[in-house]
C-alpha cells in the first residue's frame, strides 16, 4: 500500500535550512537573551514567489499565505519560545549556572570581611560608640576626647605599676607603714658600758628603720650633728627616696666585738665616751631608683664601729664606721 504525501507542494531549500536551524540544541551559559515581540511593519512581510499573480490559482495562494500566516506568527512567537528554552537548560548548564553564583557571592563577602578587618566600612549591625556632645550638636568643632596615653594608663616595669611620678609603685604589703619605729630599751637609759652597748644597738635599728620608711628623724636625733657617718647615710637615704624607695634592708648583730670606755682627748673624743664593735650579717635588699629597681638578697658580713657618747641624760652616736668584708 502506498503512503500519499502530506503535501503535494515541493519543500524549498530555504525552507528545510530553517526547519534544520529551529530542531538544533541551543547553546551557551545563559541561552539566549529574550528581546520580546517585535513591531511588525508591512516590509517584513512575507514575499511570495512564483506565478502567483493576480491570475493564480486559488490552491497556490491560500497554501501561500497559509506560509506567511505561519512566518509571521513564529516571529511574534520568538521572545517567548526564547525564556522557555532558558528555563529548559540540562543540568550540566544549570551546575555551571550555580558555581558562577555561588563564586561572586563568595567574592563579595571576601571582600566586605576584608573591609570591616582594615576598617574600610563597619561591620554589618555595627553601631558607632561615639555619643554627640553638646558642642556636635550646636554645630561647633567638638572638643577632642583625650585618649589614654601610655603615660596615662597603668605602665608596668618588671611587674610594678609606674607612678604618675614616674617612680615604681611600692606593694602595699611592704609599704613604709608597714615598718614599726623601734622603741628605746630599757637598758639603753643607762650610763654604763652596758647601755652604751643597748644604744649602739638601738642606733643600728634606727638605721634600718630609716632605709626601709625614708624616715631619718628618729636617726639624726640620736646622732651628733658633727657626725659624718650620719650626715652620710641620712643624705643618701634623702636622695634615694626624693625619687625611689627601699625595702627589705635587714641588719642583725652576729657577735660584740668589744664594748670599751674612751679616753678624752679634749678633742673630737669627750668625756663618757665608749667604743663599741659589733660584727653584722646585712641584707640590702630592694632598692628603687625612679623604675629601675635593684635586688641584693644575699647576705653579707660587715665591722660597724661606733663613738657612743652621754649627753644630757642619754647616749648620742658621735661617729660611725662599717667595713663591709668584701672591701
Amino acid at each position: 500500500m502506498e503512503i500519499p504525501p502530506l503535501s503535494e507542494r515541493p519543500v524549498s531549500q530555504e525552507e528545510e535550512e530553517a526547519f534544520l536551524r529551529s530542531i538544533q540544541p541551543r547553546r551557551g551559559l545563559f541561552g539566549r537573551r529574550f528581546i520580546g515581540p517585535r513591531r511588525w511593519r508591512p516590509d517584513w512581510g512575507p514575499r511570495v514567489r512564483g506565478g502567483g499573480g493576480r491570475g493564480g490559482g486559488r490552491s497556490g495562494g491560500a497554501s501561500q499565505s497559509g506560509e506567511d500566516a505561519a512566518t509571521v506568527d513564529s516571529g511574534s512567537q520568538g521572545g517567548g519560545s526564547g525564556v522557555a528554552a532558558w528555563l529548559r537548560a540540562d543540568p550540566v548548564d544549570w551546575g555551571i549556572r550555580i558555581a558562577v553564583v555561588v563564586l561572586i557571592v563568595a567574592g563579595c563577602y571576601a571582600v566586605y570581611i576584608n573591609g570591616v578587618a582594615e576598617g574600610w566600612w563597619r561591620a554589618w549591625g555595627e553601631k558607632p560608640t561615639a555619643i554627640p556632645t553638646r558642642s556636635a550638636m550646636s554645630g561647633r568643632a567638638p572638643t577632642p576626647t583625650p585618649t589614654p596615653s601610655a603615660s596615662g594608663e597603668a605602665a608596668m616595669s618588671g611587674g610594678y605599676q609606674v607612678g604618675p611620678d614616674g617612680v615604681l609603685v611600692r606593694s602595699a604589703e611592704h609599704a613604709a607603714s608597714t615598718y614599726t619605729l623601734p622603741e628605746l630599751p630599757q637598758a639603753a637609759t643607762e650610763n654604763s658600758e652596758r647601755g652604751a652597748e643597748a644604744a649602739a644597738e638601738h642606733y643600728l635599728a634606727l638605721l634600718v628603720y630609716a632605709w626601709n620608711t625614708g624616715d631619718t628623724t628618729p636617726l639624726a636625733d640620736m646622732s651628733d650633728p658633727n657626725s659624718e657617718f650620719a650626715n652620710t647615710y641620712i643624705t643618701n637615704i634623702g636622695e634615694l627616696y626624693s625619687h625611689g624607695w627601699a625595702d627589705g634592708t635587714a641588719s642583725k648583730i652576729t657577735r660584740v666585738l668589744r664594748v670599751e670606755p674612751m679616753e678624752p682627748n679634749g678633742t673630737d673624743v669627750p668625756e663618757n665616751t665608749v667604743f663599741v664593735k659589733f660584727r653584722i650579717s646585712s641584707i640590702d635588699g630592694k632598692e628603687c631608683n625612679g623604675t629601675r629597681l635593684k635586688v641584693q638578697e644575699s647576705e653579707y658580713e660587715s665591722t660597724l664601729s661606733f663613738l657612743m657618747t652621754w649627753q644630757d641624760g642619754k647616749w648620742i652616736e658621735l661617729q660611725g664606721r662599717v667595713i663591709s668584708d668584701d672591701e
